[in-house]
């Protein structure tokens, strides 16, 4: 049985495979970011020049949360607070920014002098939107002015301990919000993920997933069962252990449609 998850490392022999993660971050440029101890940006490499909004957001100088989308700055104020723990290393973090539709593995690592005491910060990324998405199919002919659809994801970057996991879209049951973060459900449990539900919905087959409540989209070739009371739907999801989903009162006609279904034929159930 094929697993639905790659992990970042060699293969058994030490060897590193041409289709392993870590033979492609060997391949990726890296960008770099400084940062000093009050977060203020201090430089950055070459290549984070060139794949940020350098010229747009004037970041140097600029605390780094301000040089963040609105719905990034509790990411990178997590990733910071992260740094700051002193169990072990911060696991990697991946991150959606609009640069636009790119997608970065990001890592911040705490910089200290000889006695141990904060002087800064370094942050390092690799941009990985090729690995994990694919073109959209775009409907507009050639020379239209309308913008191309955005980028699906054909694998959703999770994290365990220090591991990004890639987990087959497709092999996905459902997705949980949780505050700014989701947890990714599949045959072998959930998965945290911090990008949001709202990342993800505009990131994958809008044919084969549903956002049926604020908190919740799901793989719709994965339900298995409508249940209907007291005029409240909710989904149960195929697999060994039984989980309802539930379906907002806005979702429902939306859900049927999708279905090929009715009103009608539900009632009649």
């Amino acid at each position: 049985m094929t697993s639905c998850k790659h992990a970042v490392g060699a293969g058994p022999s030490g060897t590193t495979h041409p289709n392993s993660w870590l033979y492609l971050l060997e391949r990726f440029d890296v960008g770099v970011v400084h940062l000093d101890v009050q977060l203020h940006v201090t430089g950055m490499n070459d290549f984070a020049r060139r794949s940020l909004p350098v010229q747009d957001k004037m970041p140097f100088g600029k605390i780094v949360t301000d040089f963040h989308p609105e719905a990034a700055r509790a990411k990178v104020k997590f990733l910071l607070g992260q740094a700051e723990c002193p169990v072990n290393n911060a696991p990697p973090m991946a991150m959606m920014i609009s640069i636009p539709e790119r997608m970065l593995l990001i890592k911040v690592s705490k910089i200290a002098d000889m006695q141990g005491q904060t002087t800064g910060y370094t942050l390092v990324f690799y941009d990985i939107t090729e690995v994990v998405s694919k073109d959209a199919d775009s409907s507009a002919a050639a020379g239209s002015a309308e913008p191309k659809a955005k980028r699906q994801l054909r694998k959703i970057p999770t994290i365990k301990q220090n591991r990004v996991l890639l987990v087959d879209v497709s092999h996905v049951s459902f997705i949980r919000s949780e505050g700014h973060y989701t947890w990714v459900h599949n045959v072998q449990g959930g998965q945290f993920c911090n990008l949001t539900i709202g990342d993800l919905e505009t990131r994958l087959d809008p044919n084969l997933f549903l956002r049926v409540h604020r908190s919740y989209i799901v793989n719709l070739s994965q339900v298995d069962e409508i249940v209907r009371d007291d005029g409240r739907i909710t989904l149960r999801m195929m697999g060994s252990t039984p989980v309802e989903i539930p379906v907002s009162r806005a979702s429902a006609a939306r859900l049927m449609e999708h279905l090929g279904l009715s009103d009608a034929t539900l009632a009649r159930a």
